[in-house]
């Protein structure tokens, strides 16, 4: 089983049941480990929209990369995601963080994450569940690249959305 990080983010109709159903779209194929807290957020790229719901989770898979993100979108797809322009409003938002240490670049994958260095949203939540993660291209860790992002807007607002009964072991 392979450790993943995944992120999970909504800005269109009821955000928080969108966040639980994704989680239990997934709970199938990721064993979910641990889950952050939920994070109120600004839009990114495009701010002429809804504010964001994002929280990240730490699981395992069986799954190779391409299969995990073929799974997630069909799950997004499966939930009602539509298809608009880049970083505008989305019902829920299913990204692939990191998965164990590889780096990958193929046209539909890039591990980790291309921009999660960048993106405060991403950061806050993956400090709070892995603050000692360390991004295996830049050899840093969570805690060190949330101090090079700008955390303003962003706003705890919910516990870990799942149960402790609902994490194995």
């Amino acid at each position: 089983m392979a450790e993943v990080f995944l992120s999970l983010g909504t800005n269109l109709g009821d955000r928080l049941q969108n966040l639980h159903k994704a989680l239990k779209c997934i709970a199938p194929e990721v064993k979910i480990l641990q889950c952050s807290s939920i994070y109120e957020t600004l839009p990114w790229g495009y701010t002429e929209q809804p504010l964001f719901l994002n929280l990240v989770l730490r699981g395992q898979t069986d799954r190779e990369p391409q299969a995990l993100l073929e799974f997630l979108k069909a799950c997004e797809q499966a939930l009602g995601r539509q298809p608009g322009f880049r970083y505008g409003p989305r019902l829920i938002d299913l990204d692939i963080l990191a998965f164990e240490d590889r780096v990958l670049e193929t046209p539909a994958l890039t591990l980790p994450h291309p921009r999660l260095h960048e993106r405060a949203f991403v950061l806050v939540p993956l400090c709070e569940i892995a603050p000692d993660w360390v991004h295996p291209r830049l050899q840093k860790r969570a805690v060190e690249l949330l101090k090079e992002t700008d955390a303003g807007g962003i706003q705890r607002i919910a516990p870990p959305p799942l149960e402790p009964s609902f994490f194995p072991g």
